[in-house]
């Protein structure tokens, strides 16, 4: 979450009077994240998310995303419902870009997470793994690693010199990723953004998880590898924490048991999702948008997290 777009509050009240939720009382810039701009709203003493989609959401997948959200709310599964309007529209526009407005989820993200947050992250992983077995659409990996490489391409010929080890290593690694990866693992819909940024915690419980804006169809694991990379690494010396490891996936295995060959792919899944994060981190960083409102995301702490799984393995523990 940030705030790319700004908005007036005359624009907010003329953009929510299309749907069934009364007066404006308040908004707030959330400056969290750095995908999509993000604005709470309160009408009528209830709370909203305004979300304004940039950058990385293309148009064409934001059906899916919305479908997905009604199919887990169907099946008691905490995370935002969407918000109709009162034609029956869930996708409108402000300041010519798509917008939605979802429910509010109560609770708060984890700052230091511990063992019991672990293990009830690997649980309900699990269960989003199993819940959408049935449901019927897919969507690619549009961070897959031929539009990573595009992205790196872009850096590696923009690059000012901050980041020349780093772009040297990355071409590397990606050479690395692509011979090597796996086929055939266990697929289906997966979260793609499993940061503590998008779980919320209520009373020691998940609240919800938000942000589905990178649910696609890919391996099952290369969720769980996303997760464990921003879990369990301490993020200033990006230390693994084997504990932490060790209760997500047994958490879980609790709910979906991890297959062999999954286990076995799990280094080359943990260093393309350090791969994933480190690129786009360094995008962001080089090609700042001066007059956003968002906090950037340091790309050497991934590149840390990226060395450890390049001297280690998790199966080795």
């Amino acid at each position: 979450m940030a705030v790319f777009t700004k908005l007036k509050e005359k624009e907010i009240k003329e953009f929510i009077s299309a749907y069934p939720l009364g007066n404006l009382d308040q908004y707030i810039e959330i400056l969290e994240g750095v995908e999509n701009t993000n604005y709470k709203i309160i009408c009528n003493d209830i709370p909203y998310i305004l979300t304004i989609f940039e950058k990385r959401v293309k148009e064409n997948d934001l059906p899916f995303f919305i479908n997905l959200k009604f199919y887990l709310n169907e099946n008691k599964f905490n995370c935002p419902t969407p918000i109709k309007d009162f034609n029956g529209n869930v996708i409108n526009t402000i300041q010519n870009k798509k917008a939605v407005i979802i429910s509010f989820i109560e609770g708060k993200k984890l700052i230091k997470p511990n063992l019991n947050h672990c293990e009830e992250m690997g649980k309900i992983i699990g269960k989003f793994h199993n819940l959408t077995l049935n449901f019927k659409e897919k969507r690619g990996n549009s961070l897959d690693i031929k539009e990573l490489k595009r992205i790196y391409e872009k850096c590696e010929n923009n690059n000012l010199n901050n980041f020349k080890e780093i772009i040297k290593d990355i071409k590397k690694e990606i050479e690395y990723i692509e011979k090597f990866w796996p086929t055939n693992l266990p697929s289906g819909i997966i979260h793609g953004d499993l940061f503590k940024d998008n779980i919320f915690f209520k009373n020691n419980k998940i609240s919800g998880v938000i942000d589905f804006y990178f649910s696609c169809y890919h391996f099952y694991i290369y969720d769980l590898a996303i997760l464990i990379n921003d879990w369990c690494f301490d993020i200033e010396e990006s230390n693994f924490n084997e504990l932490f490891y060790r209760e997500i996936l047994k958490g879980y295995n609790s709910k979906r048991k991890l297959q062999d060959n999954e286990l076995s792919s799990f280094n080359i899944l943990l260093r393309a999702a350090a791969i994933r994060i480190l690129i786009t981190r360094l995008h962001d960083d080089i090609f700042h948008t001066s007059d956003a409102i968002v906090v950037k995301k340091d790309p050497h702490q991934y590149y840390k997290i990226l060395k450890w799984h390049q001297r280690n393995s998790v199966n080795d523990l």
